[in-house]
């Protein structure tokens, strides 16, 4: 399984086009990963980058909690997948953004990636570090999450 930790900073050109950074694009090939599937994350002013297989994977989790005839279940799938886009990672290791996505999370041309273990999200540069908790506040989330004991 491909790991995605750290964050860096990046500029897209005139197109829209981005470089992923190295150590993720290491990590991608890894896991032999040549597609990312990108989504607006509905809890942050991000872009969720997910490689092929995560993709796969977290689709599977959601149509398992769903029950096909629920109305409300079918629509939050629709919602779900048609909001997604595949993204092709070009033979330079970048991806082109649409700059509607851009928009979208705030971003003119910098931009700023956050691993998130199995998968990596893209805010406009800054607000990442205005959305983090405060250390106070991670610590004791951390603490809490932690502790919990296991099921």
């Amino acid at each position: 399984m491909s790991v995605f930790i750290g964050n860096s900073d990046a500029k897209a050109d005139v197109k829209g086009r981005i470089f992923i950074p190295a150590h993720y694009r290491r990590a991608l090939q890894e896991g032999e990963n040549n597609r990312l599937v990108m989504r607006k994350d509905p809890y942050s002013n991000s872009l969720m980058l997910y490689p092929e297989t995560v993709w796969t994977q977290k689709l599977a989790t959601l149509q398992n909690g769903l029950d096909e005839w629920n109305p409300k279940h079918q629509i939050v799938l629709m919602q779900f997948a048609s909001e997604a886009e595949w993204l092709d990672i070009d033979s330079q290791g970048r991806v082109l953004i649409p700059k509607k996505h851009l928009q979208l999370i705030g971003a003119g041309n910098e931009v700023q990636f956050v691993g998130m273990l199995d998968t990596f999200s893209l805010w406009a540069k800054g607000n990442f570090e205005k959305a983090k908790l405060t250390p106070e506040e991670f610590t004791n989330q951390l603490q809490q999450i932690m502790s919990k004991p296991k099921e």
